[in-house]
């Protein structure tokens, strides 16, 4: 089959790969309904930890079950499924207290920018829908693996609640879904801060009620002007840089906590400012595989449209061009028809 390989800084590549196959009892082999592009696959496609070695890239995944390992008994072939980006076996501690992206077997997904994938550990990773979805309702689904679970773990985290004022650091496609996630648990005010018209547009139609354009300093004191001088009650960190991070904290009121989930690059912590700034810290990789029947079905049930973010779609063949539009920032999410 042909599939996505990174080989390096700016150099994606749709070529001949192996089939996946079962190589553990555990595993179930997928067919793609769709693939797409995440804001952190261009970490490595700009030159960040990227060894050298090619990568089979894709972790975001829905599709019908090919093929299942003797030991799977929660999914069948013929099913269709979505999966968490964080393979996990939803029994051990961690999961059970709803971190499966700390599971005690932790892998992280590989390989779906392609037709077929494996996925390992497949009874705590994959959800069955009771019926095949929709053909309109694909890009919803895919969306809930990765990008939607990221944004509402960044709204869970930051204990977003009914009536409150949420601000929402980064306007890439996670911190679109952190808007929509913060509306949909209640909050009144979503402050979405962001430079560019089509992604304020957006966070507009998922929620937002006020845009701040400005960065770093500017930024929060324009949140505080629009709180009062108080701050607001929850943030969501969706970058994961420097300025990004200390922004979302200096946004904060006391006692407020900050969702993080932007995969941090060169964040660094002043132990005394975090200790009078009395602010929680909670984020890292999203235990999406906890949201995915609630997603799946607030999806199904027509009340939320996380499919929006795929502003460019394009068949799977010309993934390099994705990448490439989403780099530029000329699409915030590259949506890829298998």
């Amino acid at each position: 089959m042909l599939g996505t390989v990174m080989y390096g800084k700016g150099d994606v590549r749709f070529e001949e790969r192996p089939e996946p196959e079962i190589l553990k009892p555990t595993d179930a082999i997928i067919r793609l309904a769709a693939s797409c592009v995440c804001g952190s696959d261009l970490w490595p496609y700009r030159g960040f930890g990227n060894d050298g070695a090619p990568k089979a890239m894709g972790h975001e995944y829905c599709g019908v079950v090919e093929a299942v390992g003797d030991a799977v008994t929660s999914v069948k072939p013929g099913q269709f499924v979505v999966g968490s980006f964080c393979i996990s076996d939803n029994t051990c501690p961690h999961c059970k207290f709803g971190f499966q992206s700390s599971c005690e077997q932790i892998e992280f997904m590989t390989g779906a920018q392609s037709p077929l994938a494996r996925v390992p550990l497949a009874d705590g990773t994959l959800v069955a829908l009771d019926q095949a979805p929709d053909d309109d309702l694909i890009p919803h689904l895919l969306a809930v693996s990765d990008v939607l679970g990221t944004g509402w773990y960044a709204a869970d985290a930051a204990r977003v609640q009914p009536g409150s004022t949420v601000a929402v650091v980064g306007d890439g496609a996670v911190g679109l879904m952190g808007v929509l996630a913060a509306k949909q648990m209640g909050a009144h005010r979503i402050i979405a801060m962001s430079r560019h018209k089509q992604r304020q547009d957006l966070a507009l139609e998922f929620g937002a009620t006020d845009i701040v354009a400005e960065r770093g300093d500017e930024g929060v004191a324009k949140v505080k002007e629009l709180t009062g001088n108080v701050g607001a009650d929850a943030v969501l960190e969706c970058v994961g840089m420097e300025e990004s991070m200390w922004q979302a904290i200096n946004c904060a009121r006391p006692g407020a906590t900050i969702g993080y989930v932007g995969v941090p690059h060169g964040v660094e912590f002043d132990g005394s400012k975090l200790f009078f700034a009395q602010k929680g810290l909670m984020g890292g990789p999203a235990p999406v595989r906890r949201f995915l029947p609630d997603l799946i079905d607030r999806v199904l049930r027509r009340e939320i449209a996380p499919g929006k973010v795929f502003d460019l779609q394009i068949p799977l063949a010309d993934v390099a061009e994705g990448y490439k539009a989403m780099d530029e920032r000329r699409a915030i999410k590259t949506l890829l028809r298998v």
